[in-house]
């Protein structure tokens, strides 16, 4: 059984296997403990409302300039687990942010603009805030250095109107890359569809047309293809980025799903870094971690990550320099 040290930093998963902790008061105990040895720091407040949100935002000390986005899934049809409008609406708004979002590479309720549209008035995300489909007009190229499996990311245009970034994500299970985080909702989600399409085929197609039939990657050419896009997000705003994650109503499907599966983990928290390599494997780590009852069964979810080979984009990302797995958690409460 895997043991939390004092200085409560995490090696990741994918390096130690997955083991269940029985000391979780042993955990908390010692988030408040300093980093002494230049980790990242993974900001943690296990209370989820409006006000923590933007308490999280601000521990981070990095102030948004200009215009900022807040990218968010809106999500698939109406049976969903997606982010709360009451949850976010607060931080967006002080802010003064739009909600950014791209359109899917399936057939769903959100693969063209006017769908898309149709979706997020009828989930009531006009009411937060505008919301910019980023490739409504068009897609650009970003590109990335010495990447594996991409040239460039293709993301939508509306991008470069933008000086700072919130990457919002809802941390949960997902059919395709095992769990969703923050580099997950940073790669596909920035993506436009073209772009999707080129993830998920590891940089061999760009198109939609025939890409579920022909064109999909290797499972771990497809990890290692989001981890490249992410970076290129990253690397574009330099320092004008943030990561939270908000671990709450974590089914193993994602909110691209329109009929998930029920949540069967206990809501956990917020997390927060300006590393987003330690924010997802800090959010694996609490997972893996998590004593597992009756009431709040980890498995499922766990057996998905494992399955999807979730935690190869998290190990992948760290290896092309996007961050460490390597952190110090500090709880802000």
């Amino acid at each position: 059984m895997r043991k939390l040290t004092k200085i409560i930093m995490f090696v990741g998963v994918s390096a130690l296997g997955f083991a269940s902790c029985s000391n979780k008061e042993k955990q908390e105990n010692n988030m408040n403990t300093e980093n002494q040895n230049n980790e990242s720091v993974v900001y943690l407040t296990r209370n989820i409302s409006a006000e923590n949100l933007i308490k999280i935002y601000e521990a981070l000390g990095v102030k948004a300039e200009g215009q900022v986005g807040v990218k968010i899934s809106t999500g698939e049809g109406k049976g969903i687990h997606a982010l709360s409008m009451d949850l976010i609406a607060p931080l967006v708004k002080k802010l003064n942010a739009n909600i950014i979002e791209c359109n899917t590479a399936y057939a769903g309720t959100r693969h063209n603009s006017e769908l898309h549209r149709h979706t997020i008035k009828e989930h009531g995300w006009e009411k937060v805030a505008k919301v910019d489909i980023l490739d409504e007009e068009g897609e650009i190229k970003l590109p990335i250095k010495d990447g594996k499996h991409l040239k460039y990311d293709i993301v939508g245009s509306h991008i470069n109107n933008y000086n700072f970034i919130v990457n919002l994500a809802h941390f949960k299970g997902h059919q395709m890359a095992g769990f969703g985080g923050v580099l997950k909702n940073q790669s596909i989600g920035f993506g436009s569809t073209n772009g999707k399409a080129y993830i998920h085929s590891a940089g061999t197609w760009e198109k939609m047309e025939d890409l579920w039939e022909k064109h999909i990657a290797a499972q771990d050419d497809f990890c290692e293809s989001m981890a490249e896009a992410a970076k290129a997000i990253h690397d574009k705003f330099k320092g004008k980025i943030v990561y939270i994650a908000v671990m709450n109503n974590m089914s193993i499907d994602c909110d691209c799903n329109a009929n998930p599966a029920k949540p069967l983990i206990k809501d956990y928290g917020i997390l927060a870094s300006t590393d987003p390599v330690a924010l997802d494997q800090a959010c694996l780590d609490i997972i893996f971690n998590m004593e597992a009852t009756k009431d709040n069964n980890t498995k499922p979810l766990i057996d998905r990550i494992k399955q999807q080979h979730g935690t190869h984009t998290v190990d992948y990302a760290e290896k092309i320099g996007l961050g460490s797995k390597k952190y110090t958690l500090k709880k802000i409460d």
